[in-house]
């Protein structure tokens, strides 16, 4: 890659729901600190504040949160509230519900259909918004979604939603779900090395019915939310190698080539890695190069993110 400064514009866009957005944008979770859910040190607070800017600098306009990214003295709506608000209309904000932390950063089960109201209201109100632009329902092991998807169907008939996508999904989920509303997106861990079959089906469903597929963890591989990893295959370091580029562009460079319907949503709070991960939408893999890279598939795993 080359030292002229790349922006989300090289990637291409995709139109989620009413807005056009980059197919590579931002996720929020590594803002509050050095290791995702952490409550030991938290992050530079002026920094983190820092890349939110950078990153629509960089022509980002999809940022993907929640009111359960938080760590010591750290809340990641609160950073993109401070750093970003009054928002542009280009913006889209997509927040997920359903986890829940207290306040001593403990999971707690899985919400109930009626508590969803007040998960999004206090997404609302650390984000200062009279609406959210994208609501995920997290599915927590649940069998069926169909009562949490039609208790966020209920908030979006009332305004105070204006999209709804799932997570953690099954195809059998996202029928459920579109019986109910429209799916606009769908949210499921899936990187270069780890992606489960049932994943790939979602995948490819979504690319038949122009549905985004947002992965999670895309870059940072078997850390998941500990962090990226600092190991990978010979074959990702032969095509980092032959582009000159960091291993990790390379692994955003193969979600990106999945299909036309497939964003990510890198999130880092280093300046320097937030525009490396921006600038891997310029990366253009050969077919040869995705086929190498798609024989290091893997088992799945998850956890909220």
């Amino acid at each position: 890659m080359t030292s002229e400064i790349i922006t989300a514009d090289a990637a291409g866009t995709w139109k989620l729901g009413d807005h056009t957005v980059g197919r590579v944008g931002f996720g929020a979770m590594r803002l509050t600190g050095s290791a995702a859910f952490h409550l030991g040190t938290p992050s530079d607070r002026d920094r983190s504040i820092a890349v939110l800017r950078r990153a629509v600098d960089l022509g980002v306009n999809h940022i993907d949160t929640a009111a359960f990214y938080f760590s010591s003295l750290r809340s990641a709506n609160e950073l993109i509230n401070r750093a970003l608000a009054p928002y542009t209309d280009d913006l889209l904000i997509a927040t997920k519900v359903g986890p829940f932390r207290d306040y001593a950063g403990e999971w707690g089960t899985s919400a109930r259909p009626e508590d969803l109201r007040g998960h999004v209201e206090e997404n609302l109100r650390q984000l200062g918004r009279d609406h959210l632009d994208l609501v995920y329902l997290r599915r927590m092991r649940q069998d069926s979604i169909a009562e949490h998807f039609g208790a966020l169907a209920d908030l979006r008939e009332a305004g105070l939603v204006r999209h709804l996508g799932i997570s953690d999904v099954e195809p059998r989920h996202l029928a459920q779900a579109q019986a109910i509303a429209p799916v606009v997106s769908v949210q499921n861990r899936y990187g270069l090395g780890h992606h489960a079959p049932v994943t790939d089906e979602v995948q490819r469903i979504c690319g038949e019915q122009g549905i985004a597929f947002v992965p999670f963890y895309a870059v940072a591989g078997e850390g998941g939310a500990h962090g990226a990893t600092a190991t990978h295959d010979e074959a990702v370091r032969a095509v980092a190698e032959a582009h000159g580029a960091p291993p990790a562009q390379i692994r955003l460079a193969w979600t990106l080539a999945q299909g036309p319907h497939v964003l990510a949503i890198p999130g880092t709070g280093n300046p320097g890695h937030l525009v490396e991960n921006v600038a891997a939408g310029a990366l253009r893999l050969t077919d040869a190069e995705v086929e190498s890279l798609n024989a290091l598939g893997g088992p799945g795993s998850s956890r909220p993110a």
